[in-house]
């Protein structure tokens, strides 16, 4: 399956997990509005109908002092009337639900129909009968009706409490659930988005990873993803092992063909210099002022282009894995102290001050290649001499720390910006700062130093302020090398002698 239908299915899955909750709210909701419509048609409604009847048979039992007092023909129409609005509404319980209310009030309405002309007859003839059939007949049948009114009141009472408490409960569970849903649906999302996120970002942080490690001119870095994977990182991971296999090719191609070319030009570049040194000496004939100051210039040169030819050749035997290290112990004291005297000449040229700080107990000895160090710290400091101006300070501190040694050239020079800092070690490269150097490099100065101390075990790092200076900062161990050799008497000579 393809990433993107992966991403696609995992957004699809992702909204019906989100979409059953909605679903299950929306029904709840429309249950709830059936609760609402009822309790409002069926309760609010009929308790509001059985209200108005209420009212009806008190103005009823009011109109019934007229028939005794009164006993005219209009009192009697006036109850008639009455009568019959309460049976029109009486008939209206039937959709309430509340059929045997109204059985009982349509029996007394007839009760009432019947006794009411009985009782307005004899009202003016017969007070006292008409008063007993009131009392006996009429009033009864009134109160029968208010009975069954009450009754009526206490069922839509308990039938709105009911439905109340059923909305109620629905809410609450609607409430619960839809929660309780919600939760477990934004869970379950969250899963299915961490898989999504795993799915593309790890490939991707590999990837990334692999493409970095190539860029610092690791060909050999393997990747996680698996180039036979049926998707677009498939793809990529096989265009990646293409890609740092050619890579790979070149860059042997090219250190093949920098070193031959340096090797190469070894001999004529020594050839040159032998002749020049030939021709200044007179064994060629006397030469003028003019050619004498020309065969300088072309000297300087000569030698200049010879470093340039010996540093290719060095930095590639250590990028062949053919960069030996002469490891010896070494006298730290007297390395320190030559490095001192060394630089403390040019320090007076260029009137900058030059100290070597040694901080707290250092070793006698160390074990080290001492000319692949030397040539180190001779190029870390010659950078910040070259980059520090009058006045400025050029330090050396030097600390142990357990089984390792400490070295921190620090300068008050200008500066390397921020953003040029991780590319410092490469071949070739130079910072923007060179308008403040006092003569230009060549780039390869601080590639070899990485490549030696490397190769040391150790560690080398800077860090920069514009404006502010340099740190360089060197963690090498005391002891490098698992057999150090120790350099007899007759190599000392012969070196000596070289």
């Amino acid at each position: 399956m393809t990433i993107r239908s992966k991403l696609a299915l995992g957004l699809f899955a992702n909204l019906l997990i989100l979409l059953a909750p909605l679903a299950f709210a929306l029904h709840s909701l429309e249950e709830l509005h059936i609760s609402t419509r009822a309790l409002r048609d069926h309760a609010f409604g009929a308790s509001l109908h059985v209200g108005r009847m209420r009212a009806i048979a008190d103005e009823l039992r009011q109109s019934e002092e007229r028939l005794l007092f009164v006993h005219d023909t209009a009192a009697l129409s006036h109850v008639n009337e009455l009568l019959v609005q309460l049976h029109d509404m009486n008939d209206s319980l039937q959709g309430y639900d509340l059929e045997q209310t109204r059985g009982k009030i349509d029996t007394q309405i007839e009760n009432l129909r019947r006794i009411a002309p009985v009782e307005m007859a004899h009202a003016a003839a017969s007070p006292a009968v008409a008063d007993s059939i009131s009392t006996r007949q009429y009033l009864p049948a009134e109160r029968a009706i208010e009975a069954a009114l009450r009754d009526a009141e206490l069922v839509l009472g308990a039938r709105t409490t009911s439905l109340v408490n059923s909305a109620t409960e629905l809410v609450d569970n609607t409430t619960e659930i839809s929660g309780i849903g919600l939760a477990i649906a934004a869970s379950v999302a969250l899963l299915v988005s961490i898989a999504l996120w795993r799915t593309v970002s790890k490939p991707v942080k590999d990837l990334e990873a692999g493409m970095e490690a190539v860029a610092a001119g690791q060909f050999d870095h393997k990747l996680a993803v698996s180039a036979e994977r049926n998707d677009e990182f498939g793809r990529l991971a096989a265009s990646y092992k293409s890609m740092a296999a050619q890579l790979a090719q070149l860059d042997r191609l090219k250190a093949e063909f920098v070193s031959v070319a340096s090797h190469e030009l070894k001999t004529p570049i020594n050839v040159i210099l032998g002749y020049l040194q030939l021709l200044n000496e007179g064994v060629y004939g006397s030469i003028s002022a003019k050619q004498g100051e020309i065969l300088r210039t072309v000297d300087a040169q000569t030698r200049s282009l010879s470093r340039l030819v010996h540093q290719l050749l060095d930095i590639s035997r250590f990028e062949a894995g053919g960069g030996k290290l002469d490891l010896r112990p070494t006298d730290l004291g007297h390395f320190l102290s030559d490095l001192e005297d060394t630089f403390h000449v040019l320090s007076l040229q260029r009137e900058i001050h030059f100290r070597i700080v040694r901080t707290g107990p250092l070793p006698t000895e160390v074990v080290w290649d001492p000319d692949r160090i030397n040539e180190v710290m001779g190029n870390l400091l010659s950078n910040a001499f070259k980059f520090t101006k009058k006045d400025g300070t050029v330090q050396l501190e030097v600390q142990a720390d357990g089984g390792q040694i400490r070295l921190r050239v620090t300068d008050t020079g200008a500066g390397i910006p921020p953003e040029q800092l991780p590319h410092i070690f490469r071949k070739f490269f130079q910072a923007d700062n060179q308008h403040s150097a006092a003569h230009d490099g060549t780039g390869l100065g601080l590639a070899i130093a990485k490549q030696i101390v490397d190769a040391h075990g150790g560690k080398l790092t800077v860090e920069s302020l514009m404006g502010e200076g340099t740190t360089f900062s060197i963690t090498l161990p005391v002891r490098t090398g698992p057999r150090p050799r120790r350099r007899s008497a007759a190599t000392t000579a012969v070196d000596a002698s070289a």
